[in-house]
């Protein structure tokens, strides 16, 4: 899908990178923008369990760990994995009008 997405490393997702007004692109354009849209959408749940898995491994190894360093860099790494987890969702409601403006 020619230039529509980017790749975001921190996400770990394609996103939109739309470079004209919505209106602009045709009927069509729109449509395939739409759907491929929904596949990467589609997928957001799928990275947010993998995220959360990782936390939850952090969570254990800071469970265990004594070296207060350590335990600093595990919260910060968990902290950084919930908020990427945080982003994905938002990014996975709001575009849910897309969502259904494609199925109208």
């Amino acid at each position: 899908m020619k230039n529509h997405f980017t790749y975001d490393e921190r996400l770990g997702i394609r996103l939109p990178a739309l470079d004209k007004d919505w209106e602009e692109y045709s009927e069509k354009e729109q449509y395939d923008i739409l759907l491929e849209w929904e596949k990467i959408r589609g997928a957001i749940p799928d990275r947010i369990a993998e995220l959360e898995q990782t936390i939850n491994r952090k969570q254990a190894e800071l469970s265990d760990e004594s070296d207060f360093a350590r335990s600093c860099r595990l919260n910060l790494e968990i902290a950084e994995l919930a908020s990427i987890i945080n982003d994905l969702w938002i990014w996975y409601r709001l575009n849910q009008t897309a969502s259904v403006k494609m199925h109208q």
